[in-house]
């Protein structure tokens, strides 16, 4: 085969992969399309993404209700301090402080977070983290203090709508460090997953959040 033939061949093949991807209205086109998507964003989206933003998990989809406010993006902040202040003050955590925290009015269930490596050297109180914690997913609860053992940071966490701290978020090492949430991508989008693996939850973690 000759370069030109080569040439024609890869052309009749493109021509036909684009047809069935994007304009073949049958079951088989369809099928093709979705076969396509899921290899593309598993294998080559989310790896690129991960590379780029430093973690294995760039994109994380919110599972509980551990940091929801009431109202969501129109909590009212002071409202919800005053509920939940006692909580933080036990570790020095102030009002005009956490007003500066990242997501300071929390986040829904079935929200998207971009994650990005999570340096323990830079990570401070107010950050929203991302870590192992011995589950069948990792936890995205906030950083309430840093400590520094042997050398290594230590860090504890708390769920703005827990009413406290779990055994297992008290002492986060650096080795359970999967990222850090730094924006909200997407609002709900991840029900279109959360949806089909809501019956396998206990009956007090289905549906929506309410605020504890």
């Amino acid at each position: 085969m000759n370069l030109k033939e080569a040439l024609d061949s890869a052309k009749k093949f493109w021509k036909k992969f684009w047809f069935l991807l994007w304009k073949d209205d049958s079951l088989k086109g369809w099928i093709f399309s979705v076969a396509f998507m899921f290899i593309f964003v598993k294998f080559i989206f989310l790896p690129t993404l991960g590379l780029i933003a430093g973690t294995s998990l760039p994109l994380a989809i919110v599972e509980s209700c551990s940091m929801y406010h009431k109202g969501d993006i129109f909590s009212d902040f002071t409202i919800w301090w005053e509920k939940h202040e006692s909580k933080y003050s036990e570790f020095f955590i102030e009002k005009n402080e956490f007003e500066n925290f990242i997501f300071k009015n929390g986040f829904n269930k079935g929200d998207i977070l971009f994650i990005t490596r999570a340096d323990p050297e830079k990570l401070k109180i107010g950050d929203v983290i991302i870590f192992e914690a011995g589950k069948q997913n990792p936890l995205i609860h906030r950083v309430i203090k840093i400590r520094e053992e042997n050398k290594e940071k230590i860090f504890s966490s708390i769920g703005d709508n827990n009413y406290g701290q779990l055994n297992v978020e008290e002492n986060i090492k650096q080795e359970q460090l999967v990222g850090k949430a730094v924006f909200k991508i997407a609002p709900f989008i991840g029900w279109t997953k959360l949806i089909f693996f809501e019956h396998l939850k206990p009956v007090n973690e289905r549906g929506l959040c309410e605020e504890n």
